[in-house]
Parts: C-alpha cells; structure tokens; sequence
C-alpha cells in the first residue's frame, strides 16, 4: 500500500512503509528461530539421517528464494510500468500474494505435523534458572556447605531436574559458539565490500555482461550447486576413506575456506589497484590540455622564474594519451601560461589546487585564442557506472536526455556541463534540443569505470556531432576474476551453516530447540555489528582489511578448534538419564523445595 502513489502523500507512504518493515521485522523474529526446529520435530532420533539430509533441503530452499526474488522483483518493478512509473507496487505485491497462498499451503498440512505441545516462555525460564543459581551460589559460599558437581546444581532447590539438566545441555553449546560470529562477519561483506570491489572491474564477459551488483546472485546460485555435491558426493566419498568427518570438523573446514576466500580477493583487489591510473599525490596536480581551435597550439607552462615547467605542441582535436604531472610549492597554486596560435602569443593566468584534475581547454577567439581551466572533480566513477560531460561550441544552449528524470543542460559558446553517470551500455542516439532544432547524437560504447567529455561541434552538413574523448580509462580487470573468492566463500556457507543449524537442533534439548536456533541467529547479528566497527574505526586500505579479516577468522577458527575437540557430543537419552541422578541438597538457611520429576 505504501507503493502506490494515489494512496495519501509522503507522510502517509512513510508511516505505511515503517508499518510494514516492522511488521517484517516482528514476523522474521517468530518464524526464523521455530520453522527449522518445527522441521527437525517431524524427525525420529532414529531418523537422524533424513534429519540432517532436511536442513540441506531447508538451506537450499531459502538460496532458491533468495535466486528467484533476485531475478523476479526486479524484472516486476522495472519491466511493468504503473501509475506512469516503475511498478514498485506490484513488485511489493505478488511477493505478498505468494506468502499469503504459501501460508495456505502450509496451513493444509496442519492435521499431518508432529506438533509438540507449547510449553510457555521457555528463554524466561532459562534466563531465571540461571540468575537462581549464580544467586543461591553466591549466598551459600560457606566452605561448610557441600559443594556441587555443576554450577547450575545449585537452582535445584526452585527448579525441576529436568530443566536444569536442559540448562546445562544449551550452556555448553552457547559456549561454543562464542567464537562463531567472525565468520558470518566475512560472509556478509558479500553484499558490501565484494560488491564495492566489482565496481571497479569490467563486466562485459563477452558473451554476457554483468552489471556489479548482479555479482550476488552468484552465491545462492552456487548454494544449489554446492548442497548436492557435498551431500551426495563430498562428503561420501571422504566417509569412505574412514575419515570421522564431525560437525564441529565440518564447521572448521568451513571457516578455513572463507579464509582462503578473504585472501583471493585481497589478491585481486592488489591487481585492481596496480591497473588503476594513478592519484596526484601532496602538492601535485594532474593537467591535460584540449585543443578546440581549428589549428596547432603550443601550450608551455611556466614557472614563477618563468622556467618551462611542461611544453607541448598540440593538434586541433588531438585525443592526449594521459594526464601530465605537475608540482606545486603550495597546496594551491597560480600557473602561467604561454599559448602560441599562429603568429600569436598569449599569456594567462590559471589557479590550481592540489590533489586534482584539470583541464585546459583552449579555443579561437576572433582572430585570438584563449583557454580555461576545468576542474575534473569527479574523475571516479561509482558503482560500476559511467562518467561523462559535455562541451558545447555551439552557440545555442543544449538540453540532452539520458535516460534520466531530468536532462542535462549545457550552455552555448564552449560552456561546459556538470558530470553526469549512466550506466554501461551503447548509446547511438541520445536526444537532444535547442531552442530551434532537435537531433540525436552517437555517443558509442560508454564502459565500466571510465569518464568521457564529449565536444558538441557542427562542422559539418551532418548537423551537430559529438566529439569523444576516454581521459579515464574504463576498468580492465574481468569481473570474472571474482568467481573463485565467491566459490570459495559459498563451499564454506555450505559447509558451516547448513551443518551449524543440524548441529544446533541436534545438541538442544527437546524444550531448546527454538532457543539454540534464535542464539545461532544471533551470531549472525553479531557478525554484522562487527564489520561495521572495523569499519568505521579501520583506516586500513581495502587489501590490507581484507587480510586482517582473513587473519582474524584464522584465529577464531583455531580457537574453535580446540574448543570443539573437548565438546562432547550429547544424545537426547543422556540428558534424560543425567536428570535421573539425585542432586545433593545443601542444609543451611535455604528452603530445600522438593521438586517432582517434570516432563518438559
């Protein structure tokens, strides 16, 4: 509702908008933590292969979401037009309407589940359990008074056996995933830096191009690939050469690849910076110089002892192959400079800063010639898009339509227009007008990561003509260098996660099944908090972070390592036979309670 423009005004879609992210938000909350516990529940301890063959499917199920919706909602939006726009509603709609006819589908099954009777609030019952016990620990501290085989032994005089043992089962696994959510810290960046990273590199795969945020859709494409092949295939084959390939190893594999994956593409991202085209450093400027006049300028820059700093001869429309480096005393600076036209000789005068671009366009005047400098302040390109502006020697104003909501205006007689970013593609006729003609010019292939100026001329009976000129080059390392850091990382999602959630159902006890699921979602939130505070307090450039996140899970995973090597894997009958045992009650001031065996 919130996506349709004849519904109210801004504010109206704004609080309809906030409504439904935080009805998102509530829904996610409920169905994250019980829909894989509802699942394992429809499983036999003596079904604990089909078990673990279920959280692949359950995995592999959500990728093949993630893929569609990748592919769909977009097609939706952008390919329907509605209300004389993109048809966001209805990309927000038919989503809708296939939760509400998959929550039917669900909901006719309901006679068939296995459905364990709810039990009340079981987090509120763990959280008080646990606070009895520190307290009733910390009051009889008395070296007279017996001590307990378990910490939690001391909430026995409240609680019941049962729980008490269920306590203990889900503290011993919460205490192994202290050092999980490093992982999911690198996983995420998937959608952040990788993608970041891909702005900077060519999509065009010849056969197809990628734009850099399709690059995503690689990792739940790759899940469906990889899911089988472990299952069926990997992890067979390693069972038959008698290798015990536990959980806990499988989780360690997984986090091992992703380092590997963090390295690659600290790799490529080195390759990147050594193609990109180097950065005017303290004190320095990059100059090129354009000539517009009908006929050879010598252009020679002078310094304040009217010492030749750089002198060239430069043709009508000649395309300069690169950028001159020019240093500067100050951090700004004011450059002299001679131009030869003909039999002319003509001095001026051009303020620079440092650290930028600039370009010295020089043009008839009458019988004369002048010259100005541009600032090239926005010689990079972002999200893979690209640059371009234009100069105008006509002498009426131009308005060019890109594809954009609004057109690009560019005055007359050499004026030059601000930076304006498209996306890669050709571009053989873009409309343009004047007060008095319209017409098209062929502005040719625009690619990933370059900037263009463009001269506006009409020397010829054509009529008016774009002039092209690539003063930063497009990006030329191939997108598809990215695949093997994405193979990589995805085997170790595989790997990790989809044995992460079977291990977590496994180990809980019958009444924590939701909580170790909601705890293991809760690493992933930890994740992300972690990346945004290296973040925002790293000043690390993109390669050396990259390292440091390889490290870092390096670290985590030896850690883990050793913790899961003492972790004790338990059976759902130890815990129930363990609540057998008679817990010592201790004699003092506490009120022993006699609590009755209860089946939770």
């Amino acid at each position: 509702m919130g996506a349709l423009p004849i519904l109210g005004g801004q504010m109206l879609h704004t609080v309809l908008s906030m409504v439904g992210l935080s009805l998102i938000a509530l829904g996610t909350g409920g169905i994250k933590p019980c829909v894989a516990a509802f699942g394992g529940d429809q499983f036999e301890e003596k079904h604990a292969e089909e078990r673990t063959r279920y959280f692949s499917v359950f995995y592999l199920s959500i990728n093949a979401g993630s893929l569609i919706s990748t592919f769909v909602t977009p097609m939706l939006r952008g390919d329907v037009q509605c209300f004389g726009k993109d048809c966001y509603a209805l990309a927000f709609g038919v989503p809708g309407l296939l939760m509400v006819i998959a929550l039917v589908v669900f909901a006719m099954g309901s006679k068939i589940y296995r459905k364990p009777p709810p039990e009340g609030n079981i987090v509120t019952q763990v959280v008080k359990c646990i606070w009895f016990a520190i307290s009733n620990r910390f009051k009889n501290r008395s070296a007279d008074i017996p001590k307990r085989e378990h910490w939690l032994d001391w909430a026995a005089e409240k609680y019941p056996r049962q729980l008490i043992m269920d306590v203990k089962a889900l503290t011993r696994v919460l205490f192994l995933y202290i050092p999980l959510p490093m992982f999911w810290a690198l996983l995420d960046q998937q959608g952040s830096r990788w993608t970041l990273q891909a702005t900077r590199m060519n999509g065009n795969l010849g056969f197809f191009v990628l734009q850099p945020d399709q690059m995503q859709v690689l990792n739940p494409f790759l899940v469906l690939i990889f899911i089988p092949l472990f299952d069926l295939v990997i992890y067979r084959l390693v069972s038959k050469c008698g290798i015990n390939f536990t959980s806990l190893r499988k989780m360690a594999v997984g986090m091992i690849l992703a380092c590997l994956a963090f390295a690659v593409a600290a790799t490529v991202e080195i390759k990147i910076n050594e193609m990109a085209p180097p950065q005017p450093d303290s004190q320095e400027i990059f100059l090129q110089v354009l000539n517009l006049a009908d006929n050879e300028v010598e252009v020679t820059v002078l310094g304040d002892e009217n010492n030749s700093l750089l002198a060239e001869s430069i043709k009508s429309f000649q395309k300069m192959p690169h950028y001159s480096r020019l240093h500067l005393k100050t951090k700004s600076q004011n450059f002299h400079f001679q131009l030869k036209y003909h039999n002319l000789s003509v001095y001026t005068e051009h303020s620079v800063e440092e650290k930028k671009w600039y370009t010295l366009i020089t043009r008839e005047d009458g019988k004369s010639i002048s010259s100005m400098m541009v600032k090239d302040e926005e010689n990079k390109t972002t999200n893979g898009m690209t640059a371009m502006r234009f100069v105008n020697t006509l002498h009426e104003e131009i308005n060019i339509s890109l594809g954009t909501d609004s057109s690009l205006h560019v005055e007359k007689d050499y004026g030059v227009s601000a930076y304006r970013s498209v996306q890669r593609g050709e571009y053989p006729a873009v409309p343009c007008r004047t007060k008095n003609e319209d017409f098209s010019l062929n502005l040719g292939l625009l690619d990933f990561g370059a900037a263009y100026l463009f001269v506006i001329t009409n020397s010829t009976s054509q009529g008016p003509q774009a002039w092209k000129m690539e003063y930063i080059p497009a990006n030329k390392m191939s997108i598809a260098w990215q695949l093997p850091q994405y193979a990589l990382v995805t085997a170790g999602e595989v790997m990790f996660s989809v044995t992460g959630l079977e291990f977590s159902y496994s180990q809980a006890p019958s009444s924590m099944k939701s909580v170790l699921q909601a705890a293991w979602l809760l690493t992933v939130a930890v994740g992300n908090i972690i990346v945004l505070i290296v973040a925002q307090f790293s000043s690390l450039v993109q390669w050396a972070e990259f390292i440091l996140f390889s490290c870092l899970l390096l670290v985590v995973c030896l850690i883990f390592s050793i913790m899961g090597h003492y972790y004790v894997p338990i059976k759902p009958e130890d815990i129930q036979g363990s609540a057998d045992k008679q817990i010592p009650k201790i004699q003092g001031n506490m009120i022993n309670l006699e609590t009755k065996k209860t089946k939770l």
